[in-house]
């Protein structure tokens, strides 16, 4: 089992409006679960502590790194990445065994 995790910066800065972005970013990828068969659980959770730490996080489970290929490729996956990489102003992921 890989667990995949990636972080984001927002370039909003705003509160109500970063929440507001932190929440569209939430939707679309939450969204992505019985679409991208690969996915095997999938959460998706703003910072709640704010100042220097990473603004969104998702932690996301798949059977092994072939299947995190195949959803990085899936066109709903690209969809939302489109979105998120307008909204982001910095990215970092992480991949894990389990």
């Amino acid at each position: 089992m890989i667990r995949h995790i990636v972080s984001w910066q927002l370039a909003e800065t705003e509160p109500a409006a970063k929440a507001r972005v932190a929440a569209e970013i939430a939707w679309r990828l939450t969204a992505l679960v019985g679409v991208v068969d690969e996915i095997r659980s999938l959460r998706v959770d703003a910072d709640v502590v704010g100042g220097t730490n990473w603004d969104v996080v998702l932690v996301a489970d798949f059977d092994d790194l072939a299947a995190v290929g195949r959803y990085q490729v899936h066109p709903a996956h690209q969809a939302a990445g489109t979105y998120i990489r307008s909204v982001v102003t910095a990215r970092m992921a992480v991949d894990i065994l389990l």
